[in-house]
């Protein structure tokens, strides 16, 4: 099966004051249709910046990046991103904040109350019905990055690009959103590449873990196959034999094999 998304040996140099730097080094990744990727590593591995690659909003210094067949030249629709920074416009209510989104990918295709009904859709996908005509600073930091997803997912993207969407998050938050992304994903079979930190949050929801060497010259580690039937539950995976296998390989790769070590400044 030919992959949905293909990253080609990508490098990223950026220049800065300092001089050049090498953030990534020959990345190579296939992503099919439907996977649930995470991204993990250490600080300054490079993790963000692969997902802004694949984003389109940085260009590699050499490699190509393909999604359905075409070369990743710039941001589109069809890639859309969740950052850890909801970036809510506050004087927008939770239903005009989605109905941008959704009027700049179908405005001009659909009629106005066609929109109303896309964007009231995702809201209700993510729970958020009850608080359609507020405004951020009326709902919870949850609530909040619940609308960023709806503002993502109802612009129908072929691929969900999610930068760690929870790392702000309580962990009761974190774990109740997470939860609910499973199911977000099983009725919309959305292809989703995330970054994250967090071992158990990369286990819980992966299909398949890649894991980034340290920076500078980052470049993939390994990738563990997580072999976890869905749909997942929590509660029950937390004595399941395979969730622990691939918790601890993780934490072995992260912690032992490239145990990260401060540089003095």
């Amino acid at each position: 099966m030919k992959p949905f998304i293909q990253v080609q040996d990508a490098e990223m140099v950026f220049t800065t004051r300092k001089g050049r730097f090498h953030a990534l080094q020959n990345v190579s990744l296939d992503v099919q249709r439907g996977e649930f990727i995470t991204l993990i590593g250490h600080s300054g591995c490079g993790k963000s910046t692969l997902l802004n690659l694949i984003a389109g909003l940085l260009q590699p210094t050499s490699g190509a990046l393909i999604c359905d067949g075409r070369e990743i030249a710039a941001p589109g629709p069809e890639r859309a991103v969740v950052f850890q920074n909801h970036s809510l416009l506050p004087w927008l209510s939770c239903l005009d904040n989605v109905l941008l989104a959704v009027e700049s990918v179908f405005g001009g295709k659909e009629a106005s109350a066609k929109l109303k009904v896309r964007a009231r859709a995702a809201l209700e996908l993510v729970g958020m019905s009850h608080a359609l005509h507020k405004r951020p600073h009326e709902i919870s930091g949850g609530m909040k990055q619940r609308v960023g997803i709806a503002r993502a997912l109802a612009m129908e993207p072929k691929v969900l690009l999610m930068d760690e969407p929870f790392g702000a998050l309580d962990a009761l938050t974190r774990a109740k959103l997470q939860d609910e992304l499973l199911k977000i994903v099983a009725r919309t079979q959305s292809t989703v590449i995330m970054v994250t930190h967090d071992v158990d949050e990369a286990v819980l929801l992966s299909d398949r873990i890649v894991m980034m060497t340290n920076g500078p010259a980052a470049t993939i580690g390994e990738i563990l196959e997580v072999g976890i039937p869905r749909p997942r539950v929590r509660v029950e995976l937390a004595e399941d034999a395979r969730y622990v296998a691939a918790r601890k390989e993780v934490i072995d790769f992260l912690y032992t094999r490239h145990a990260h070590v401060e540089q003095a400044a």
